[in-house]
């Protein structure tokens, strides 16, 4: 009885140990959980915030500034990783003065100001395919060396800003890439100077300044040529790709050599439709030759060449006159580009048109016209570059005499029948002969043997 009443006692305290131990149990096993969730969030936010976007050698950072401050004179190359809103400066640490920068096929979105900042006495080389997008800032702004290899470069204002710092003049250099934005070049807001800037290729979709006067296009394409005269280097023009006119439709226009380049290589004239004589302009609307490029030249037709197909025009215009045949005849005729030397040549030219004579032919009775754009203020170093046009006429045939009027036709005479020949007559009455004569002896032989049979009776 006592015994029982013992473990009657001790069992309520035993269970309440029991349940206070699986309480706290649980307790520590929703902390843990807690703290691991915490860990575990906290640890997923700071991966999140440490993504590496650029990378120099073999170390990565977070951000491409970070990258660049990193650089050194052995490693100064700085790789895009990811596409990446930052504005970066290029500030290199001391003793490194030149930085290449690839995009590496990402997207560095300008925040709060132009995308990429080269401060006087940097040196920056873009290469690597990826994108430069200054949205509503710059896509560059330079004080001290640019040179892009390749690239995709945007913005919604200027595309690309220089100016000269402290008498230190800035340098851009562009070879390569694709650059769009309603202003490609221009200065910065406090500079007086652009700088040297050469574009040595690209393709460029959108309109460059007047009045940057150490910029010079060696090469690349341009949709707006409104501007460019100026900055056309000696002996380089402007080439219509033939897509548009001038950029309106997407069309470019491809800086190259000085060119003379015709449509109609080969025209025929036929003198059934009218001829008459051709001047300079006529014959260069004929064959729709033009001079390639935006330059202070024009068109010159060999003029003994001319005249000689105006000799033929003539010969021809005569024997359609008189009814008479002319024989197809063709003349090769040299186009050749001539420098305006002086002001005379825009004197005449302009004192040619007042007049209504052909487009570009003065006063002085020279053959020429003035082909391309119009003449600009722009010398070249390739002079005498011609082409040839090549103009037939062709052949006329003598017509065939009319018959007189009232005169009446010849009416077809009879036949007469064939006599025979002399000596088939001589033939046929040998032959009539012969037979007469064996006629008469058969004649004969009857008479005389009726004669014997009346003797007999």
């Amino acid at each position: 009885m006592r015994s029982h009443e013992k473990r009657a006692n001790v069992c309520p305290q035993t269970q309440g140990k029991y349940l206070v131990s699986v309480v706290s149990a649980v307790v520590f096993a929703l902390a843990s959980l807690f703290g691991t969730l915490l860990f575990s969030a906290d640890t997923v936010a700071v991966a999140a915030e440490s993504q590496a976007v650029a990378q120099v050698g073999n170390v990565t950072y977070t951000s491409v500034q970070e990258a660049i401050d990193h650089t050194s004179m052995k490693n100064a190359t700085v790789t895009l990783l990811a596409d990446v809103a930052e504005s970066v400066t290029i500030t290199p640490p001391k003793g490194v003065r030149n930085v290449t920068f690839d995009l590496s096929g990402h997207v560095l979105q300008a925040d709060g100001s132009a995308a990429i900042t080269v401060p006087a006495n940097m040196q920056l080389i873009i290469t690597g395919l990826g994108t430069v997008a200054g949205g509503t800032q710059p896509a560059v702004d330079c004080r001290g060396a640019l040179r892009v290899e390749s690239g995709t470069f945007t913005s919604d204002a200027t595309l690309m800003r220089f100016a000269e710092t402290d008498g230190t003049s800035a340098q851009g250099s562009f070879s390569g890439g694709t650059f769009t934005a309603p202003t490609l070049f221009n200065l910065l807001d406090d500079a007086k100077n652009l700088g040297y800037v050469t574009v040595r290729g690209g393709e460029y979709r959108g309109m460059i300044p007047a009045g940057l006067n150490t910029l010079a296009l060696l090469s690349g394409s341009f949709s707006d040529t409104s501007n460019l005269a100026p900055y056309l280097a000696d002996s380089f023009g402007l080439i219509p790709d033939g897509t548009s006119d001038g950029g309106t439709d997407g069309g470019m226009f491809h800086v190259g050599d000085l060119a003379i380049s015709s449509k109609q290589t080969s025209v025929e004239l036929d003198p059934a439709n009218g001829l008459q004589q051709l001047s300079a302009d006529d014959l260069l609307k004929l064959t729709e030759t033009q001079l390639n490029g935006i330059a202070d030249y024009r068109l010159v037709a060999d003029s003994d060449q001319l005249q000689a197909l105006n000799d033929q025009i003539d010969r021809a215009m005569q024997a359609v006159g008189k009814r008479k045949a002319f024989e197809a005849v063709s003349q090769n005729i040299t186009i050749t580009a001539v420098r305006n030397t002086s002001d005379d040549d825009f004197t005449d030219a302009n004192a040619a048109r007042s007049s209504g004579m052909p487009n570009g032919a003065s006063s002085r009775g020279s053959a020429n016209a003035s082909g391309g754009a119009g003449m600009q203020l722009r010398t070249s170093d390739h002079d005498g570059i011609s082409a040839q046009v090549t103009v037939t006429i062709k052949a006329i045939a003598e017509p065939e005499e009319p018959e007189e009027p009232g005169k009446p036709s010849n009416p077809e005479k009879p036949e007469k029948p064939e006599m025979p020949r002399s000596g088939s007559a001589v033939q046929a009455l040998a032959i009539i002969s012969l037979l007469l004569v064996i006629a008469s002896a058969i004649c004969a032989y009857a008479t005389d043997r009726l004669r014997s049979s009346r003797l007999h009776n």
